[in-house]
């Protein structure tokens, strides 16, 4: 199970949710690959320098998740496998949902 956590902005921020992914950078082909230990395994055929595995990553959530690639932000683990996106926006129920038809 994905372990998705709610965000709320309060006074000065938006709302949305915490996604963790693995990422999997110079893949073959760039997709979804499935959930792994909590977090959702994504593919991108980008490598991993210079910030290029991080820009396709953010793009493939928004594709995912079906939102503008400005809702989506890399907030921790820009340098390793692990890491934290902010999706601005959607609810928990919401980014499960898509993410549930997405892997069936």
């Amino acid at each position: 199970m994905i372990a998705l956590r709610a965000v709320t902005g309060g006074g000065k921020g938006a709302s949305g949710v915490m996604l963790p992914v693995y990422a999997q950078p110079g893949a073959r082909q760039e997709k979804c690959v499935g959930e792994h230990d909590g977090c959702l395994k994504l593919a991108v055929t980008a490598p991993p320098e210079d910030g290029a595995a991080n820009t396709a990553l953010i793009d493939l959530v928004a594709r995912t998740l079906g939102v503008r690639r400005s809702q989506v932000q890399l907030t921790a683990g820009a340098s390793q496998r692990r890491k934290q996106f902010f999706v601005e926006g959607l609810s928990v129920d919401e980014v499960a949902g898509r993410i549930e038809a997405l892997l069936g």
